[in-house]
């Protein structure tokens, strides 16, 4: 192998100082076990790449486990797009000191930055919409852009699961207008009203597996850990990218976003911004729903302690009856909680009210880079 790509490479490979880049793995899967004899032959760096590794990996005959690193992709997120469109670390450092100690942004700069959240919601995350945004600021162009990667992933459910293309590519078209609903859950009798969840559980998985789509299971309780209170017949499915979903969209949504028209349902293209963003940032996700508190957005887990996250794209943010019912409840012990909306930072009680593009700043809590530790065992020897 070594040798043909020295014959057919257009520059001399120099061990030691070679970087070579493997694309579209997944049409030949052997390499992903080859790569342990070419990394022991040591003469070159390796990386691998493709589309739906998700689903591909599982039926690798040998993974080289202590030979290669995985490193899940996503679309830009928020903070990533800011900055491929010219937003400074400056900006983007003092915003983040807004976000910690919770204090109003300066007026253009939070005006500035809720108009490139809604270019955001337009435009997306996915590398070639951004690229052909910077390029011609052409939002057609964009949505042609975006079309075809849809395009592109109805092509690779129809290559990859043939037995269940059907199922899947169903689901896949559904995802909008179920988000669009007045609860936003997925309603499996949209599909069929003869089906179970079990008949497709392998559909959604798929999805999930090959980056297409984010589910958020319903937790009963706003407890840690959220895992042992999922329902997972009860779910909202999210596109991967919001751009896509606003693709998906055939009623000219980019133009009355940017418009701020009334008519349209900004809080399921606003929900699926954020769902992107907590993927994005290793959050599992999760909504609670009951009938006597009502429903929540988002549930995460974050130092130990359960967040809830409202989402609002309206004036009226301030009202917000489950949540709370949820904060008021002392069984929960719950010490704060955020509400994603258009205006400026402020806090009331327990909740802070933070403007939308702040979702950048939401992560998991990270180990120091430097956890060294060495156990004396001098009485030992």
């Amino acid at each position: 192998m070594l040798l043909r790509l020295s014959a057919v490479a257009n520059a001399p490979l120099i061990p030691g100082e070679t970087l070579i880049f493997l694309d579209e793995v997944q049409v030949c899967k052997e390499i992903i076990t080859a790569v342990k004899f070419l990394v022991e032959e040591g003469s070159y760096k390796y990386i691998l790449s493709g589309s739906l590794l998700g689903i591909e990996l599982r039926d690798i005959r040998s993974v080289p486990v202590g030979y290669m690193d995985v490193v899940e992709m996503f679309p830009l997120d928020f903070e990533e797009f800011a900055i491929a469109n010219g937003v400074s670390e400056r900006i983007i450092s003092s915003l983040k000191n807004s976000f910690e100690k919770k204090t109003p942004v300066d007026t253009l700069v939070h005006e500035k930055m809720t108009a490139l959240f809604e270019l955001y919601l337009i435009v997306g995350g996915m590398p070639a919409a951004v690229n052909k945004y910077l390029e011609t600021n052409n939002l057609q162009e964009v949505v042609r852009e975006q079309e075809s990667i849809v395009t592109l992933y109805k092509m690779d459910i129809s290559q990859y699961d043939p037995e269940h293309k059907l199922y899947i590519e169903e689901i896949f078209d559904l995802i909008p207008s179920e988000l669009n609903s007045k609860n936003k859950r997925f309603i499996l009798k949209n599909l069929n009203e003869h089906f179970k969840f079990s008949r497709y559980t392998n559909s959604f998985i798929w999805l999930k597996d090959a980056g297409v789509a984010l589910p958020t299971f319903c937790a009963s309780e706003p407890v840690v850990p959220l895992r042992m209170s999922q329902s997972t017949n009860l779910f909202k499915l999210y596109l991967s990218d919001v751009g896509l979903l606003a693709s998906m969209y055939m009623n000219g949504i980019q133009i009355k976003i940017l418009n701020h028209e009334k008519g349209i349902n900004y809080g399921s293209v606003y929900e699926n911004a954020a769902a992107q963003e907590l993927t994005a940032h290793g959050f599992d996700l999760y909504y609670f729903n009951s009938r006597k508190q009502g429903e929540l957005d988002f549930l995460i887990e974050r130092n130990g302690e359960i967040l809830p996250i409202e989402i609002k794209s309206g004036k009226d943010y301030t009202r917000h009856a489950a949540l709370n019912t949820v904060m008021d409840n002392a069984d929960y012990a719950i010490p704060e909680a955020y509400v994603f909306q258009n205006d400026n930072v402020t806090v009331i009680g327990k909740i802070t009210y933070y403007p939308m593009y702040m979702l950048m700043f939401l992560e998991r809590e990270r180990l120091d880079e430097k956890l060294i530790y060495k156990l004396d065992l001098d009485a030992l020897k």
